[in-house]
């Protein structure tokens, strides 16, 4: 029998130029700059369509892909063939139920960092393993859990049509990985609100902690401040077993996202983004100089 590239049907000709299509930013060797976008491809690679993935490698650095948007449990994009319509690409992964989601958030918010990495536009190294924990999966585990359509005439799955949707889809992922839940059923300002929900109450019961402690001390006198001049800036003997790490962190722009968006733009850019910036600029240079660098 012969094999699916000589059909007569089967695409052999140059595509037709795509105006204003999205170009992948690598433009040699693998696609993917952040772990998880990595991880999605090489999964892809796993599931043995490693050499099929490649054709369309070139399709999606010269901007084939048209359009391509994540919506709940599915991938839908349009890219440009040889014909004039763009060929429609549906990536399909069953979106997480509700009941679900919230033994997935109930694993993330038991942690702090996860939260942190997130509000800071990263994926945390250990998100497989919290779903895990959880009987779940984030990324797909097997070839039968996706089930990825294509309206050209190629039978083979993934035809380069898919399989350039997948690559630009991988670096979405890279500017926000949060597509990556939105792809499993939860959007960004649900997940977030959620997992912040999880953590208040402890929050609260700090806050409450702290009033009490002012409460209870209000009634002690303070000396006057004309009398401790001398030493208002020393630590006192409380604070010798408080130690700082010179350290930036993973996310030292946290708490600040943990804020939320700013009432306050600057250029194109809220406030906050901007502060963002100079926040991780300011823990990194803290950091080298602790360290003699």
């Amino acid at each position: 029998m012969a094999s699916f590239d000589h059909h007569p049907f089967y695409e052999r000709s140059v595509p037709l130029p795509a105006e204003g299509g999205i170009e992948a930013r690598s433009r040699r060797g693998a696609i993917g700059e952040t772990w998880w976008s990595r991880r999605f491809i090489e999964l892809l690679e796993s599931f043995g369509v490693g050499s099929r993935l490649k054709r369309g490698r070139n399709y999606a650095r010269s901007g084939q892909v048209v359009e391509l948007d994540v919506e709940h449990g599915v991938v839908l994009a349009k890219v440009q063939g040889s014909r004039h319509s763009p060929y429609r690409v549906r990536i399909r992964f069953k979106a997480l139920t509700e009941n679900q989601w919230r033994r997935a958030e109930k694993a993330m918010a038991a942690q702090a960092l996860p939260l942190a990495k997130l509000l800071a536009g990263e994926m945390p190294h250990d998100i497989e393993e919290l779903f895990d924990s959880c009987k779940l999966t984030l990324f797909p585990r097997s070839k039968s859990e996706l089930a990825a359509t294509c309206t050209c005439p190629d039978g083979v799955n993934p035809c380069k049509h898919i399989a350039a949707a997948y690559y630009i889809l991988a670096e979405r992922f890279d500017e926000d990985p949060f597509l990556i839940f939105t792809w499993r059923g939860s959007d960004q300002d649900e997940l977030v609100e959620s997992l912040r929900k999880r953590r208040a109450p402890a929050g609260r019961r700090a806050k409450a902690g702290t009033t009490s402690a002012r409460v209870s001390g209000a009634s002690e006198p303070s000396a006057p401040l004309s009398t401790v001049l001398d030493s208002f800036w020393s630590s006192g003997p409380e604070l010798e077993a408080f130690h700082v790490s010179a350290l930036a962190g993973d996310a030292p722009d946290a708490l600040l996202r943990q804020l939320g968006p700013a009432p306050v733009e600057v250029g194109e850019s809220n406030l906050v983004e901007v502060l963002a910036g100079a926040y991780v600029t300011l823990a990194h240079a803290a950091e080298r100089r602790a360290l003699g660098e």
